[in-house]
C-alpha cells in the first residue's frame, strides 16, 4: 500500500463555521495575471468567477481558458428573467423562440457552469427551463444534472426548488415509454442524433434524417439518472413514498437495460428497433453495428463492475471499430453507410452521425471512462493513459490551425470539420472542463461532507504523463479549494506528490499519485447577486427599442440590446455603425422611465474595420433634451466590458454618443442598463 500523508491542520476542525461570504482566495497563481493573459480586456468578467488551473500540457491550459470563453459567450441576459446558456451564437429553426434556448445541450451547460463560483448562470438557468423552458423538443439529463451541480454547491434549498415539476416532466416521457418492454424509445433526431444506424437502416439505407424509433441506450440511460436523481432529492425532501417510487423505476431501467440492450453477440450496449410496419426493420430486432452511444451506461454508473461489460471498451481503442485517426467515430467503420453523406445546406454538408466525431458524445464518454477508471475494479483494456491520449486528442480539435474554434463535428481520420456552417463556430453542445477539473484533477464531488481527489493521470514515465497542474479557486461545498500535483517537488517548491488545500490551508497530502478522500463541513454560499438589466430586449417590435445614428437595419440595431456578448470575430454581434460620419449614436427606449444609475458598454475591435470611440458619454433624455450622465475620460475597453457608475437618475430614453475614428466603424456588442 502506498504511503499517504495526510495533514489536518489546526483549523480544520472549524471549516464550516462561519458567514456566508466569499471563502479566502488561494494563494499560488497571480490569477489577475493570468486573467489577463488569457481574456485581455475581459479579464474582470473572468477573474472572481472562474477556477484558474495550469499543468504542463501548454495546448489543455489554452483550451480550458477558450472554453470559459465559449461559456461567457452563451449566457444569454434575459433581464429580468435572467441568464441562460444557448448552445449556437446564430438562431436557428429549431430552438425555442425567441429564447434561443435548447434542452439537448442542458446537462453540458450545468456540468460545466457547476464549477463557476458565482453561482447566479447555473442557477438562473435551472430555474428557467423549470419554468416553462424544458419542452422535451430533445432528450436530457437535467435533473441529473442540477443534482450534480448540488454535489459542488451542497445547497439544499436549491436542489430541492423544483422538485415537483420535475416530478412532472418526468412523467410526460411516459409517452415515449414501452410498457411492455419496460424500456423508452426515441426518434434518434429528438435524441439530437439524426442519421444513426437505427435511423438509416429503417429507411432503408436512403435517408436518415427522420424515423427510426429505437429503444437506444442514451434515452434509457437518461432516464435511469433523472429518476436515480428524483429519488436522492426526495429522501432529501423526506418524501419517502416518491423516492420508493423513482428508485424502484431507476432499478427497473437498469435491469431491462442490462438484459435487453446488451448484445452478447457485439460485445456492447445497443439500439433495438421500434419501428413498426416498416419494410426495412423488425420491432425488437437488435441493430447490427457497434455506435458510440452504447457507451452513455456507463456514463451514468448505471454498468455493474464485471469483467463482460468492460470488455466492451475494446471497441472504443480498435482502429477498425470506434477509434479513428483523429478521434471517436460516432458509428464503427464496417457500417454499410459509415460515413456516407447524405444531408447538405445547399452545397454544404449538414450534421449526420453515421461516422462523424462529435464533441458532443466524445464528452460523454469521456466522463463514463472516468467513472470506469475511477471506481470499478474491471476496467477492460482502458487505462489512465487511454484517457489522457484521448483527452489529448479531443484538445486538438478544439484547434483551428492555431486558432481555437470548437464546430460542430470533425471527420474521424482528418479531424477536420465537416459542417463549417456560420453556426458551427463556436457550439456549445459538450463539456471540457468539466474533464479537466473531475476527470484530471481528480474531483469527484459527493453529498456528503467529504471531499474527494482522485486524479486519472498515468505514472511518471508514461507518454501521456503530466509532470505537474495546479487547479486553484475551484467551488466545493461552499469553501474554495486547490489540488496540486507536482510529480518531483521541483515545479512549485512546495514538495514532493499531490496535495489538497482548503480556502487557502493545506490540508493533505501524498506523494504519490492516488485517491484522498477528507471531511469538510459545508457551509452557507455567498448570496447571488442578480442586478437587472434593463434595456434587453428579444422580440424587435417591443420595448425595450433600439435605436441608432447609422446602419439602421432592424437586426442590426436589435443586436446590441439582445442579451448576448461576445467577442469573437468570426461571428458578428452588436450594432455596427457606418464609416465615415464622425459622431455616431445608439439609443434605447426602455418604454417607460425606470432609474438607471449604471451602464455596461460592451464594443468589439480587431485592429482593422472596427475600433472603439475616441470618445464618448452616456445621455439621458430629460425635460425633451439629452443631457450628459457620465462623461468618462479615455476610451473604452476594447473586446470587454466598461463598466460606468453614476447617479441614479429616471428616464425613459437613454443613449451613449460615440466620436468614431477616422476611416473605422463602431461595433457595440451590447450595452446595459441597470438600476444601480
Amino acid at each position: 500500500m502506498r504511503a499517504m500523508r495526510m495533514l489536518l491542520l489546526a483549523g480544520a476542525a472549524m471549516i464550516g463555521m462561519g458567514a456566508a461570504s466569499p471563502p479566502p482566495r488561494s494563494a499560488g497563481l497571480d490569477t489577475h495575471a493570468i486573467a489577463v493573459q488569457r481574456f485581455g480586456n475581459d479579464a474582470p468578467w473572468y477573474q472572481d468567477r472562474i477556477p484558474f488551473f495550469e499543468s504542463a500540457d501548454p495546448k489543455i491550459d489554452a483550451v480550458y481558458y477558450y472554453r470559459w470563453q465559449l461559456y461567457r459567450g452563451h449566457q444569454r441576459d434575459l433581464g429580468e428573467e435572467g441568464y441562460i446558456t444557448t448552445e449556437f451564437f446564430d438562431d436557428v429553426d429549431w430552438q425555442r423562440h425567441p429564447y434561443a434556448s435548447l434542452n439537448d445541450a442542458t446537462g453540458f451547460h450545468l456540468a460545466e457552469g457547476r464549477w463557476l463560483n458565482d453561482r447566479r448562470f447555473a442557477d438562473d438557468y435551472i430555474r428557467f427551463m423549470y419554468r416553462g423552458g424544458n419542452d422535451r423538443h430533445f432528450t436530457d439529463y437535467m435533473a441529473d444534472s442540477v443534482w450534480g451541480r448540488y454535489l459542488i454547491d451542497g445547497d439544499k434549498a436549491g436542489v430541492l426548488e423544483h422538485l415537483p415539476v420535475m416530478r412532472h416532466i418526468y412523467r410526460l416521457w411516459d409517452e415515449k415509454f414501452d410498457f411492455d418492454k419496460g424500456l423508452y424509445f426515441v426518434e434518434p433526431l429528438l435524441d439530437a442524433t439524426e442519421y444513426t444506424v437505427s435511423s438509416i437502416d429503417a429507411s432503408g439505407g436512403k435517408d436518415g434524417f427522420r424515423g427510426g424509433d429505437a429503444f437506444r441506450p442514451s434515452v434509457n440511460s437518461y432516464m435511469y439518472a433523472n429518476a436515480r436523481a428524483l429519488a436522492k432529492m426526495a429522501t432529501m425532501a423526506g418524501d419517502t413514498a416518491m423516492a420508493q417510487e423513482y428508485e424502484a423505476r431507476a432499478q427497473a431501467l437498469k435491469d431491462h437495460v442490462l438484459a435487453d440492450l446488451w448484445s452478447e453477440t457485439l460485445g456492447h450496449f445497443i439500439d433495438r428497433h421500434q419501428s413498426r410496419k416498416n419494410p426495412h426493420v423488425n420491432y425488437w430486432d437488435p441493430i447490427r453495428n457497434r455506435e458510440l452511444v452504447g457507451y452513455l451506461p456507463w456514463m451514468f454508473d448505471l454498468v455493474p463492475d464485471e469483467a463482460k461489460y468492460a470488455g466492451a471498451w475494446t471497441h472504443l481503442l480498435d482502429p477498425a471499430s470506434l477509434a479513428g485517426r483523429a478521434g471517436m467515430r460516432t458509428v464503427e467503420a464496417s457500417y454499410e453507410y459509415y460515413m456516407r453523406q447524405y444531408r447538405y445546406l445547399g452545397d454544404a454538408p449538414e450534421c449526420q452521425w453515421n461516422g462523424p466525431i462529435w464533441p458532443y458524445q466524445t464528452t460523454q464518454v469521456l466522463i463514463a471512462m472516468a467513472n470506469l477508471l475511477d471506481h470499478h475494479s474491471q476496467q477492460g483494456p482502458v487505462s489512465r493513459s487511454d484517457y489522457m491520449r484521448l483527452l489529448r486528442q479531443y484538445t486538438a480539435l478544439h484547434y483551428q490551425g492555431d486558432r481555437l474554434d470548437l464546430e460542430e463535428d470533425y471527420h474521424p481520420e482528418t479531424g477536420k470539420p465537416i459542417v463549417g456552417l456560420d453556426r458551427s463556430h463556436h457550439y456549445f453542445h459538450s463539456g471540457y472542463n468539466d474533464l479537466i477539473l473531475g476527470g484530471l484533477v481528480g474531483i469527484r464531488p459527493r453529498a456528503d461532507d467529504v471531499l474527494e481527489v482522485n486524479p486519472l493521470l498515468p505514472d511518471a514515465g508514461d507518454p501521456q504523463a503530466l509532470a505537474w497542474f495546479r487547479a486553484q479557486d475551484v467551488p466545493y461545498h461552499g469553501h474554495r479549494i486547490a489540488v496540486t500535483w507536482d510529480a518531483d517537488g521541483s515545479h512549485y517548491g512546495r514538495g514532493k506528490g499531490l496535495s489538497v488545500e482548503v480556502d487557502g490551508k493545506e490540508v493533505a497530502r501524498r506523494e504519490t499519485l492516488g485517491r484522498i478522500e477528507l471531511p469538510v463541513t459545508r457551509i452557507a454560499n455567498a448570496p447571488v447577486a442578480r442586478p437587472i438589466n434593463r434595456a434587453v430586449q428579444l422580440v424587435r417590435s417591443q420595448f425595450p427599442m433600439g435605436s441608432a445614428s447609422s446602419n439602421t437595419d432592424s437586426e442590426n440595431v436589435h443586436d446590441a440590446i439582445d442579451g448576448r456578448t461576445w467577442f469573437f470575430p468570426e461571428l458578428p454581434n452588436g450594432w455596427s455603425s457606418a464609416p465615415g460620419e464622425a459622431n455616431q449614436w445608439y439609443a434605447v427606449d426602455l418604454g417607460k422611465p425606470v432609474s438607471i444609475g449604471r451602464a455596461e458598454l460592451a464594443f468589439f475591435a480587431d485592429g482593422k474595420q472596427f475600433a472603439v470611440p475616441q470618445s464618448y458619454r452616456l445621455q439621458a433624455m430629460v425635460n425633451g433634451q439629452w443631457r450628459d450622465v457620465a462623461v468618462p475620460k479615455g476610451v473604452p475597453r476594447a473586446n470587454g466590458v466598461t463598466d460606468l457608475r453614476f447617479a441614479g437618475r429616471a428616464a425613459r430614453q437613454w443613449r451613449v454618443l460615440m466620436r468614431q475614428p477616422q476611416g473605422k466603424a463602431i461595433r457595440l456588442a451590447e450595452i446595459k442598463l441597470f438600476d444601480r
